[in-house]
């Protein structure tokens, strides 16, 4: 069978795709039509090499063959895109800060029926904090909390290389043992550690927020402590969390020391190791590895 009508086919859907998703900006379309840019890659390299060539070797063997070389090609991208990163001042864990521009949910009807959802459920505004990750470029966010002051949902609105906005969404709640339980869709990697008493649940596919709320409510069943009300405003209790995690994972050598990380960066060469492969996970399996 003749390749060049399915790939052609293919390629039509990817660029389709790839429209769509310049408005929705969604994690899981991005999922899918990277499967097919891998597909289209090594299938369309291997037609063309056969159709050019007189090697003998049969087409499956050079699909094969360029779908690994893509692979390749992709890894080393992306490890030079990490070091980028761990050479970059663009901080791993920012400090938040008060948002008094006004700018607390953009004008996007999904966004707004989100925001309506909310006051529907009973949550309540608390505060609107940003935080600055480039110059000029904010990572965006709005807290609520739920009438017993014991459940607390950080409404993320993060910025997009094409000028979109994804939002994302971590749920969060206390018990009087000493545990914080988490619940988060974020597709971004970590790779990290956690403080010894978080509990973290990250759900990349789960992108609605009242499907988050279910899995932590469901997670919070099985707790046996009480939780507790919170009595920590918002922007204290984020930078205290972004400064814990930043010193947890100097501890166990995630991050270099500061007084290293000019001349080796900020990530450990274990940490880009662990960050490519949840980049590649996510990317390709909307999979987040769990690092405890």
């Amino acid at each position: 069978m003749d390749p060049t009508y399915p790939l052609v086919a293919t390629m039509v859907v990817s660029l389709v795709l790839y429209q769509v998703n310049q408005r929705r900006a969604s994690p899981l379309i991005a999922i899918f039509n990277r499967w097919l840019r891998w597909w289209i890659f090594g299938f369309g390299a291997a037609k063309i090499i056969v159709d050019m060539t007189a090697t003998g070797r049969p087409y499956w063997v050079w699909a094969l063959t360029c779908l690994l070389a893509y692979l390749l090609l992709e890894t080393a991208y992306r490890w030079l895109e990490i070091k980028a990163l761990s050479l970059s001042p663009i901080p791993l864990f920012p400090r938040f800060a008060i948002n008094a521009s006004g700018e607390e949910w953009p004008t996007h009807r999904q966004f707004l029926k989100t925001r309506d959802w909310l006051r529907q459920e009973g949550f309540h505004a608390v505060q609107s904090l940003k935080a600055e990750i480039a110059p000029s470029i904010y990572l965006r966010m709005s807290v609520y909390q739920d009438v017993s002051n014991r459940l607390r949902i950080q409404v993320l609105f993060l910025p997009q290389p094409n000028g979109n906005i994804v939002m994302c969404a971590s749920l969060s709640s206390l018990t009087v043992g000493g545990l914080r339980y988490v619940t988060d869709n974020l597709f971004l990697p970590f790779a990290g550690f956690y403080p010894e008493n978080w509990l973290v649940d990250r759900s990349p596919w789960r992108r609605t927020l009242p499907a988050l709320l279910k899995r932590h409510r469901t997670r919070l069943e099985q707790e046996t402590d009480p939780l507790l009300d919170w009595d920590i405003e918002p922007l204290a209790d984020l930078n205290a969390q972004q400064q814990s995690l930043e010193q947890v994972n100097t501890e166990l050598g995630f991050l270099w020391p500061h007084h290293q990380r000019e001349e080796h960066g900020k990530m450990t060469v274990e940490a880009r190791y662990r960050v490519w492969k949840e980049i590649w996970l996510l990317n390709y399996f909307g999979r987040s590895v769990r690092y405890y």
